[in-house]
């Protein structure tokens, strides 16, 4: 059986979170940015999501006061569909909560309608448009948050 195991992100990590955000994102980070949010943003949090090892998704955070906005979250496409992302959110969800806050949103784009189905499970509501949101398209994205106590 395989070992799953979701963890703080680590500066030696950032290869492999490199491989599943190229795969993932059309607009991606690139690795000096998640060096930066490791090193150099007090209010980030990242962790990431592995199976024997392998990381295969990764999610991060600031966390500013009582207030959490989920900056990424990806799944290698691969092992989407397998509820990890849901467990990986949970995760982050629980994480927030433990660190003071009161409030979580998010930004996705419109047309990811999986992942708005995701989000609302964990009580995400949309609170609005951000519009042309993502630099790639143009995309709008819809806000989406919820209060957490």
């Amino acid at each position: 059986m395989a070992e799953l195991t979701i963890r703080k992100m680590e500066l030696a990590d950032i290869d492999q979170v490199m491989l599943v955000e190229l795969a993932s994102f059309s607009s991606p980070w690139n690795e000096q940015i998640f060096r930066q949010e490791l090193t150099q943003n007090q209010h980030a949090y990242y962790y990431i999501i592995e199976i024997d090892q392998k990381i295969i998704g990764y999610v991060g955070m600031w966390v500013v006061f009582d207030d959490v906005q989920i900056t990424n979250i990806a799944i290698l496409p691969g092992f989407r569909g397998q509820k990890l992302g849901e467990k990986l959110f949970r995760f982050a969800l629980q994480q927030a909560i433990g660190l003071g806050a009161t409030r979580l949103s998010l930004e996705v784009r419109v047309t990811n309608i999986v992942a708005q189905k995701l989000y609302r499970k964990f009580g995400l509501v949309p609170g609005g448009i951000r519009k042309n949101y993502y630099t790639d398209n143009q995309e709008d994205a819809v806000v989406m948050w919820v209060n957490l106590i």
